[in-house]
């Protein structure tokens, strides 16, 4: 909240909701859908080592690849995060 260096108020405003709103959905992501070995990370190491993750998208006839970079992000712990999600209940109505 302390990086405000716009020359506006309302474009200083727009930048402070949008870090509120990144910084809320690091924290249930974190509570929601990371394992249990990594849940504890602090969100700039979630950031540097799970989003800033290299990939590249490869789209067949009737499927899609996601090679990720080697690092933290593997697939065990992609695959677990993934898990995590699918089981998130969804609300209807």
């Amino acid at each position: 909240m302390t990086r405000l260096s716009c020359h506006r108020f309302r474009s200083n405003e727009v930048r402070l909701a949008l870090s509120l709103l990144a910084y809320n959905l690091g924290n249930l992501w974190r509570r929601l859908a990371l394992p249990r070995q990594i849940e504890n990370w602090s969100l700039t190491s979630l950031q540097q080592r799970l989003v800033k993750t290299g990939g590249r998208l490869v789209k067949h006839a009737r499927y899609y690849w996601l090679f990720l970079a080697e690092g933290h992000l593997n697939r065990r712990r992609f695959g677990a995060m993934l898990g995590r999600i699918v089981l998130l209940p969804l609300r209807t109505g």
